[in-house]
């Protein structure tokens, strides 16, 4: 299947903006620039807006995230809008009782364990991402010519989330499946991957002009486990898509040792957090491949001077690729005083 003739994929095919270049290998006259979580907590009129609404009911409002998504874009004056919503929203969507709990985050009552949980999990209603389509349609229509970038969790943090029934820094009952019962895995992050491929799917086809893999959790895995276990199910996540013939990225945290295994799942751009120097990303991904980051999050809130220093190292570095798009090692922090993002955009559009 295409895209239909009025996508923004399609309207720009012959001069597409500068994010989209980048993420195809091409440099533009300006590095592009856009924040994980840039829409949320760290604006004001967020937090305004979300008053008495849940999250995951403001994500299912195609009105609100469609504002959520447009409030940074505006703001900041950034080169993407990415589409508010959450990880967990396909699994809420398949009809999984999740919910998020104000200063933990995904929670499930009853956490997804055995073959017979596996086996029960039912599929995703095709009819059920209508509001994700509608949202993204609103998004397109008041980004102009801003391309959106879609949004979805990898299988690996999906499961993660089903098997300890919430976050988890070590996902030792996730690992322990992996190795104790490989075939309900395999059952469990195949579930995972359709998911999530139609969530994405859903928001490319209504107007997003390219899509991100997050990997929250996957800086658990060895390289080896990575690769045996988790990388094939993020590959088929992403095959339900590659037809669209849009720019696709993967990013996740604490992933220094797995960047060329995450490259490997077939994406154009990889995004790299702020541990690892990107010329060192770089070397390790070879010269095929995009790169995306990696402000240390923390300097957010140094003097100017230091996070000025930091930026034109980030810069720098990232020269070392075929093309770069700016953006932080991980997300804003929900205390960033907005007028230092906005500041950051102005300086790196300034900067040559």
């Amino acid at each position: 299947m295409s895209l239909h003739d009025s996508h923004p994929s399609v309207l720009q095919r012959n001069d597409p903006p500068a994010l989209i270049r980048a993420y195809r290998g091409e440099r533009p006259s300006r590095t592009p620039v856009w924040f994980m979580r840039q829409a949320g907590r760290s604006l004001p009129e967020y937090r305004e807006l979300r008053v008495g609404t849940d999250m995951l009911d403001a994500c299912l409002n195609p009105e609100l995230a469609s504002e959520i998504t447009l409030q940074p874009v505006r703001r900041h004056g950034v080169d993407a809008g990415i589409f508010f919503s959450d990880i967990v929203i396909p699994v809420r969507l398949a009809g999984v009782d999740v919910r998020i709990v104000a200063g933990r985050g995904p929670v499930l009552e009853n956490p997804v364990r055995t073959a017979a949980d596996v086996a029960a999990l039912p599929p995703l209603d095709p009819a059920s991402l209508a509001p994700i389509r509608e949202a993204v349609a609103l998004t397109v229509a008041g980004l102009g010519t801003t391309p959106l970038i879609g949004f979805a969790g990898a299988p690996y943090t999906l499961a993660s989330y089903l098997v300890e029934g919430g976050p988890s820094k070590e996902q030792l009952k996730t690992r322990a499946l992996m190795h104790s019962d490989p075939e309900t895995w395999a059952a469990l992050l195949t579930w995972c991957a359709e998911i999530t491929g139609a969530f994405l799917r859903a928001q490319l086809e209504a107007g997003a002009s390219a899509g991100q893999l997050f990997d929250s959790w996957a800086g658990s895995l060895s390289l080896a486990d990575y690769t045996q276990h988790v990388a094939p199910f993020s590959s088929r996540a992403l095959d339900a898509v590659r037809d669209l013939d849009v720019p696709l990225v993967h990013f996740g945290v604490g992933t220094g040792e797995l960047l060329a295994a995450m490259r490997d799942v077939g994406v154009d751009t990889v995004g790299v957090d702020w541990r690892l120097p990107l010329d060192e990303a770089v070397r390790r991904l070879g010269p095929d491949v995009s790169v995306q980051g990696n402000i240390d999050p923390a300097l957010l809130r140094a003097p100017w001077p230091v996070l000025e220093a930091h930026i034109r190292d980030v810069l720098e570095r990232g020269r070392s690729a075929r093309a770069h798009v700016l953006n932080l090692g991980h997300g804003v922090p929900p205390d960033t005083d907005p007028t230092v993002l906005t500041r950051i955009v102005e300086f790196v559009h300034a900067h040559e």
